[in-house]
């Protein structure tokens, strides 16, 4: 068993809160989940998480214009710098400040970035790992409020800043032109956009306002008026590294401004903007929350707090398009490089659209989990992946493509347990509504509802091995429910529980049903004989979980005092223990008065899942640790953590007292000026209070892993945590594991018998040898005819080795006919020893099913383009 997990992707997350954008290319849409940042192909229909974190939670981030680097800014002001090709962080940085927007030049030289009441200008990093890549090049004259957005000119001479004062400035990067100043609207500018090679300058208000502003000069005389006295943009930046310091330019800058025009340097250059004209949205008490501008094609793109975006072609303000999307405001808006797609980002929903304007249909339409997550099951043949949340709904998500492709909302409460059956024709799932619900997965409808005589809470789910019988476990009347799936008739209500039920599962193996329970007891009901509770397993705390191994043979406890006991099901005796209460490293939260070494000693385990194989053991609780452990020696394996995430509570292990004040701890007082608001709802602070209010609160979601479960095809796991369902891979790519190896087995024999056509030998050698590249160059030499012989003649011993090789390659390979016929030969000609060994070779069987499934889908829709193309 390989242990080189590594975090792959987020489902259940689709958008959290700041900048959306699009790639270079447009076919990308990059979103901000968390601290995370999350890559959705609109062209191949995939998505990714990259592995990259912040401290907290991303507000905003800018990407280079040509695509290399990123700078992801969180909450704090606190910057990383990504090299985006290798998903490597290069640097940290502190801003010392709230970043509400960040941009890097057209020319890639500078990036511009809001600091509090002013704009800072930074030489662009480079792709190297450098000591210090972030220079500061220019701090302009403060504003009275916080800016709040930029946009550059395309020549990247100048610079638009809007802020919470109304106003909107331009500054210039070129030394000695002085900064304009344009007055006009009475709320916050939360835009400003420059027009495409042009100085003509757009400017957009939270109360519906939208500016034109016309340079007083043409492009020929402002060029002139640039390079015919003043200096360059390089040697401006030469003259002030040679006479001023930056504080010295800043006070300097400071007296000009209170100088009038007359009394300044005649050296000083001022460019004069013009409005040209003022318009009004038709939006009835909306306002405005997010703005962008195709400059190419010169079509403003505006957000509302309603839920309605509009598309007006500038300068005229000509109305092209409207729609309401939802009934909640919109954050973000950005366009892609072709004008033709619209990206829109919802917080309040966690939703993700990608909207095509001119022929009216979505692109993406992808929303998480309104809540927590709190289940999660694979399918049996690892493809697909079921999550219950705390707003009722079902959701199913492909692993290959990270997208959800259906929402079942028929529950009207917390989903607390999905299950798939064994033939994955059906989901299941058990709510505190009461009702068990069974989900067609090839019409995508609910088909059966199994409801208990009176009111009842499910908290715990199981479905037998054939999936005909399905049973629950309730928190309140301590009783389990068994029904029939074939008719939905209630078979029978097992009680002798005298506390709440906590956890459901069948044997694999036999036809016995496990319970446990909040009363320190696990029970074992043989529920097809209708002989009731044919065995109790006691403990000395509360039991709060419980997992067979595959196989069926032993049974995981989770228990109250943090301990997992090992079970033998044939002889009703503990076979072993794990003491993991130290390993989960609880951290403390906010308001915690002990420290987290006492709380270590309350912790426990709350989900428990084996390995495809049987030999290890994953477990997760109240804890941002995910422990592996092995069953056979009970000792910790590894530990995955799952999150960097500052903003939860539980992430730190010492907390400082200078965050500790009268009012509470620093992290709980809502901080947020009620000018942020943009619902108009305005906050009442307490007496004698100027900015802000200590007595508003902000809370915290405590970090936890709540469910988790190893695919069938032992190459992944999932976790449903606090921020998703995260995905971790087996990372094959840095695991040399070599098989029965000898001097004479190297890569450069195995070619020798390859130009040889001793391609038994050469395929030995290269499983022996366990390289990829090797293992295909050999399989891919033998020639389709001599396939059976030689599959004929090899060792059971290396079917393990080779069956991985062919499932990767079936995904990957476009020789389809030629990795099929390896399939089939193999299994066939290897019947008896996979039967033999079907414990061992199960997750892998599965995985080369998997992979043969999923060819065979693809091949159905070209199938399907052929017959439509013949019809038409």
């Amino acid at each position: 068993m390989k242990f080189s997990f590594k975090f792959s992707n987020l489902l259940g997350a689709v958008y959290k809160q700041g900048s959306i954008l699009f790639s270079s290319d447009g076919n990308k849409v990059l979103s901000p989940v968390g601290n995370r940042i999350s890559q959705f192909d609109l062209k191949n229909n995939k998505s990714c998480t990259f592995p990259f974190e912040n401290q907290k939670n991303i507000y905003c981030f800018t990407v280079s214009p040509d695509g290399s680097l990123l700078i992801s800014v969180d909450e704090d002001g606190k910057a990383i710098l990504v090299n985006l090709q290798h998903h490597i962080v290069l640097h940290s940085f502190n801003f010392k400040s709230k970043v509400y927007d960040i941009r890097y030049s057209p020319n890639g030289k500078y990036v511009a970035v809001t600091h509090g009441k002013s704009l800072q200008l930074w030489h662009a990093p480079g792709r190297y790992v450098d000591f210090a890549p972030f220079h500061l090049y220019r701090k302009y004259p403060p504003m009275y409020d916080d800016t709040r957005c930029i946009d550059w000119s395309d020549d990247s001479r100048f610079v638009a800043v809007g802020s919470r004062d109304m106003s909107c400035r331009v500054y210039s990067s070129v030394k000695g032109i002085r900064h304009a100043t344009l007055l006009g609207h009475r709320s916050t500018v939360c835009a400003v956009f420059f027009e495409k090679n042009s100085l003509t300058l757009y400017t957009v208000s939270k109360d519906g306002a939208v500016i034109v502003w016309e340079p007083t000069k043409s492009m020929e005389e402002i060029e002139e008026f640039l390079t015919g006295e003043g200096t360059t943009e390089e040697d401006g930046e030469k003259g002030r590294e040679k006479d001023f310091t930056q504080e010295e330019e800043e006070e300097e800058e400071e007296t000009r401004e209170d100088l009038p025009v007359s009394k300044r340097k005649q050296t000083d250059k001022i460019i004069f903007w013009k409005k040209q004209a003022k318009h009004l949205f038709s939006q009835d008490r909306a306002r405005v929350t997010c703005a962008t501008l195709h400059k190419s094609g010169r079509m403003l793109i505006t957000g509302f707090n309603n839920g309605v975006f509009t598309l007006h072609e500038m300068p005229d303000f000509n109305l092209i398009h409207s729609l309401s999307i939802s009934e909640h405001r919109i954050t973000s808006v950005s366009v892609n490089s072709t004008g033709e797609w619209l990206a829109f980002g919802s917080s309040t929903l966690g939703q993700l659209l990608v909207w095509e304007w001119q022929s009216e249909t979505y692109i993406l339409k992808q929303q998480s989990h309104n809540n927590e997550m709190n289940a999660m099951c694979y399918s049996p043949d690892g493809q697909l992946i079921a999550t219950g949340g705390d707003d009722g709904k079902v959701k199913l998500w492909n692993t290959s493509s990270g997208f959800c492709f259906v929402t079942f909302s028929e529950h009207t409460a917390p989903v607390t347990s999905v299950l798939f059956n064994a033939s994955c024709k059906f989901v299941v799932s058990g709510s505190l509504d009461g009702t068990v619900r069974a989900y067609d997965l090839q019409r995508y409808r609910n088909f059966r509802t199994l409801a208990s005589p009176r009111p009842v809470q499910f908290r715990s789910l199981a479905l037998d091995i054939s999936g005909e019988v399905v049973a629950a476990g309730s928190v309140d009347t301590f009783e389990i429910f068994v029904w029939s799936m074939k008719n939905g008739r209630l078979l029978e209500i097992l009680t002798g529980h005298e506390g709440p039920v906590s956890g459901l599962a069948f044997s694999p193996s036999r036809s016995i049903l496990g319970s446990s329970s909040w009363d320190k007891t696990v029970k074992l009901w043989d529920v097809f004989e209708s002989k009731g509770n044919i065995e109790t397993l006691p403990h000395s705390t509360d039991v709060l979980t419980l997992s067979y191994s595959p196989d069926g043979s032993q049974l995981a406890v989770a228990t109250l005092d943090g301990v997992i006991s090992l079970w033998d099901v044939n002889t009703s005796s503990q076979i072993g223990t794990i003491e993991g209460r130290n390993d989960l490293e609880v951290g403390r939260r906010s308001a915690d008065k002990i420290t987290a070494k006492r709380l270590s000693e309350n912790t426990h385990f709350t989900t428990l899942c084996y390995t495809a194989d049987g030999q290890s053991l994953l477990a997760g609780g109240r804890s941002k640790f995910v422990c592996l452990y092995d069953v056979r020696h009970q000792q910790l394996l590894k530990k995955y953590q799952t999150s960097n995430n500052q903003i939860y509570d539980g992430m730190k292990r010492v907390l400082s007292s200078r965050n500790m004040t009268e009012a509470g701890p620093l992290d709980m007082i809502s901080d947020d000026d009620e000018r942020d608001s943009d619902d108009d709802r305005r906050l009442i602070p307490l007496p004698g209070v100027r900015k802000g209010d200590y007595s508003s609160r902000k809370t915290h979601p405590e970090i936890r892993t709540k469910s988790l479960q190893f695919s069938p095809t032992g190459k992944a796991w999932s976790a449903v945590t606090t921020e998703g369902l995260l995905v971790f891979t087996l990372d094959s790519g840095i695991v040399f594991d070599p098989f029965d190896l000898t001097v004479d087995v190297t890569v450069e024999s195995v070619r020798d018998a390859v130009k040889g056509k001793d391609f038994t030998n050469a395929l030995i050698m290269s499983l022996r040898l366990n390289e990829p590249d090797v293992v295909v160059e050999a399989i891919e030499s033998i020639p389709v005819a001599n396939i059976e012989l030689i599959l004929n003649g090899l060792s059971p011993v290396y079917i393990e080795r080779l069956l991985p090789v062919l499932a990767e390659r079936l995904d990957a390979s476009p020789h389809i006919q030629y990795y099929i016929t390896w399939s089939s030969k193999l299994l066939s000609l290897h019947t008896e020893t996979i039967k033999q060994n079907s414990t061992s070779l199960a997750s892998l069987i599965t995985d080369l099913q998997k992979s043969i499934i999923q060819k065979q889908k693809d091949l159905g829709k070209f199938d399907e383009n052929a017959l439509a193309a013949n019809r038409i």
